[in-house]
């Protein structure tokens, strides 16, 4: 299923080897690498309300305990390499980065901040939601798995900390806080068409970070991973093109993280459950107006693949014509899925990717005009 959106998005998608574009939304990755320090292992210290004093003992606290677990990876390719970061993901030497990280990838060389290195290889990508994952053979004492958190928990405000490989300055820390919650992008898979699907569930924060940050982790102070990084936007670039920070950054959520990573060093790849429909967020009164809707929020439904799960459910798209922008009206309008109530085709694909697989079924609740109804969908994966 694909986002489509009806305002024009102001940001271009820049690829890490393209020349610096005005505005982009941004992978970050970077071509150098700088080792890093050792650090020693502690407990986690909760600091969420602790005074700036404490707190700063919390951060120096945390820095210590999960450093260890965060690793620089850089890539060769035939057209050159990126850096990224990834993190230790189990005892196993299975290590999490991005997919667009290691895309391409001849050679994998994998950095632990105690200063060894080994290279990797890559046993499972997922480009629905750009993840990857490296298997190591290294050390015991290398091998310090992160904690993985609960991103449902997640509260817009929370503090949040980011700890990679920004333009190549290993072992670099940044601290913000959650921006939004339950943002999409476009994932890495191309979709019937030609167009991207969309990835779902992701966490948007203003903590620093930039090229080389791709597949690092993003921690709470309890020292647990509550996302992976994984691109920018921006209109600040380098003189050679590189994109940086502006205070608006995306991650995937753990949840996507621990559905998707078992599966990926299981079988290598991972499928997702595919509704088979367009939507649009964001709707302007004139628009609702013009489509005749009765809700202000919901997922208006643009079009519907044919013989698509929805399509064979009943779920109807627009068929009647406009003066907006080719819109048509008379579609349905998604106001739930499985009782719960959303508020835009985002919260409908976060609830979907971490929820639901392919074959599940879920019901949705539309408005068809002034009528509602509760339809049942059988779902497919994405083809």
């Amino acid at each position: 299923m694909k986002n489509t959106r009806f305002v024009l998005m102001i940001a271009i998608l820049v690829l890490t080897t393209l020349a610096c574009q005005s505005v982009g939304l941004a992978p970050i990755s970077a071509p150098t690498l700088v080792p890093s320090q050792s650090f020693s292992q502690s407990s986690p210290v909760s600091g969420e309300t602790l005074n700036p004093a404490a707190r700063q003992d919390v951060l120096t606290s945390l820095y210590d305990q999960v450093s260890p677990s965060v690793v620089a990876i850089q890539v060769t390719t035939q057209n050159g390499g990126s850096l990224g970061s990834g993190f230790v993901y189990d005892t196993q030497g299975h290590i999490i980065t991005n997919y667009h990280v290691v895309d391409g990838a001849e050679k994998v060389e994998v950095d632990f901040t105690s200063g060894y290195k080994t290279y990797g290889s890559v046993i499972g990508t997922d480009l629905d939601s750009d993840l990857a994952v490296v298997k190591v053979d290294a050390p015991a004492e290398e091998l310090h798995p992160v904690k993985m958190g609960d991103s449902s928990a997640l509260r817009v405000g929370q503090t949040v900390v980011a700890i990679g490989n920004p333009f190549g300055l290993n072992g670099t820390m940044t601290i913000g806080i959650v921006s939004a919650l339950g943002r999409t992008l476009d994932s890495e898979h191309t979709a019937p068409g030609g167009s991207l699907f969309t990835a779902g569930d992701i966490i948007q924060t203003d903590a620093a970070i930039n090229p080389g940050n791709s597949g690092g982790p993003l921690f709470n102070l309890d020292g647990e991973v509550i996302a992976v990084n994984r691109a920018i936007r921006t209109t600040n670039y380098t003189s050679t093109g590189e994109p940086i920070n502006s205070g608006i950054g995306f991650s995937i959520s753990v949840n996507v993280v621990k559905r998707v990573v078992p599966v990926l060093i299981a079988e290598g790849k991972y499928d997702y459950p595919y509704l088979g429909i367009s939507s649009m967020n964001d709707l302007s009164l004139p628009v609702i107006e013009e489509l005749g809707l009765k809700s202000y929020v919901g997922a208006y439904v643009t079009s519907v693949t044919p013989g698509g799960p929805a399509d064979r459910a009943g779920i109807r798209a627009g068929n009647k014509e406009t003066s907006i922008l080719g819109l048509k009206s008379g579609g349905d309008l998604i106001i739930a899925i499985d009782g719960k109530s959303i508020r835009s085709f985002d919260e409908l694909l976060a609830y979907l990717i971490s929820n639901k697989s392919p074959g599940d079924s879920v019901v949705l609740t539309v408005l068809r005009g002034e009528e509602q109804s509760d339809i049942t969908v059988k779902l497919d994966k994405r083809p």
